[in-house]
Formats: C-alpha cells, structure tokens, sequence
C-alpha cells in the first residue's frame, strides 16, 4: 500500500471521528433550544439560501428522503417556508422564514464560543483550518468525478 493510501485511509477515519465528536457537541448546544443536530445541519446548509431538499442532501452527504423528513419537521415549526423553484416546478426551494434566520443565529453564536475555546486547547490556527479544507475540498471533487 502507497503512503498516499494509507495517509488517505488514516485522514478519512479522522474525519468521521471528529465529525462524529462535533455532532455530539453540536446536540448539546442545540437541546436548549429544542433543535436537533440534524434540524440545525438543514438550517445551517438553508442559511446560505434557498435550495431544494435534494441539493441540501448532497451538501450534508445525505438520502433525500432523511433530509426531507427533517425539512417536513422545520416545515411544520415555522423555521422553513417552501417557495416556487422556476428551475423546476415539482423541486420547491426550501428557505428559512424569520423565526429560522433567527435560530440558526442563536445556534451559530453558541457554536462560535464553543468552537473557539476548542480551538484554542487544540492550537490550530485559520491558515491551518483552511489548508485541510483546500486538501478536503480537492478530495470532494476527485470523489465527485
């Protein structure tokens, strides 16, 4: 096995361990506000606009239909609003409504203090952060292919 394999091996059992550490962080942070780690996932993905249930499973790495059932539960909250997608008609796009925005802002803020005193045991740096995504992203787009 190259060291490339191996290193690429190694970096993806990484990733699905801190990914599952930080879901666990993130349903402590979410709970007071009665959110779920998956509810704030789809708001969080929402919060950079509009997109269709779809293309927000593809962004969190998800069936649509496990995305959908927690769009249906936001939908009937009042987080989410579905609107007409000229794009396709049948696809509506799924946005955050007033009470939404101002939830994943709360979840938002509760994260960044979280985050950065994580950071800070950890000592990682931004340039650091943004290394691994650039290498992260390159292997997302290979995958993709």
């Amino acid at each position: 096995m190259s060291d490339a394999v191996e290193a690429y091996r190694l970096l993806v059992a990484d990733v699905y361990e801190v990914a599952g550490l930080s879901r666990r962080t993130s349903e402590n942070l979410a709970r007071p506000l009665g959110q779920t780690t998956a509810r704030w996932h789809v708001m969080s993905v929402l919060s950079g606009g509009p997109h269709t249930v779809p293309a927000t499973a593809r962004r969190l790495g998800l069936a649509a239909q496990s995305v959908q059932r927690v769009v249906n539960d936001l939908l009937a909250s009042g987080h989410l609003e579905a609107v007409g997608n000229p794009d396709h008609a049948q696809s509506p796009l799924m946005r955050l409504t007033d009470l939404g925005r101002d939830t994943v802002d709360e979840l938002f803020a509760r994260s960044a203090e979280a985050r950065a005193e994580v950071l800070g045991r950890a000592g990682v740096t931004a340039d650091e952060l943004l290394a691994a995504r650039a290498v992260l992203r390159k292997l997302i787009g290979a995958l993709r292919e």
